[in-house]
């Protein structure tokens, strides 16, 4: 992985604590509309990762597969990141 790390490790982090004070929220019956702030404060976190990382993955993996003239593995990389284009858009 290219990106980030201890940037990425930070985020995962901060969301796994907020999942952890999502679940008690729910079984602390919080009023509904704080317990969905906070999963929209964690998904942004969890989007705003995955950008992050797709972003390094095309700077450096699909970059160095073109530098490299390496057809078979532009090929394949450029595969993958449509597979992740759609999947995202079925979200």
């Amino acid at each position: 992985m290219h990106a980030d790390k201890d940037k990425t490790l930070r985020r995962l982090k901060t969301v796994r604590g907020q999942i952890d004070g999502l679940i008690k929220m729910v079984e602390d019956d919080r009023y509904c509309i704080d317990i969905s702030n906070q999963l929209m404060a964690s998904i942004s976190i969890l989007k705003n990762t995955n950008k992050d990382i797709l972003s390094s993955h095309l700077e450096h993996c699909v970059y160095d597969a073109i530098e490299n003239k390496n057809s078979s593995d532009t090929m394949s990389k450029i595969k993958e990141i449509e597979a992740i284009l759609e999947k995202l858009n079925k979200a």
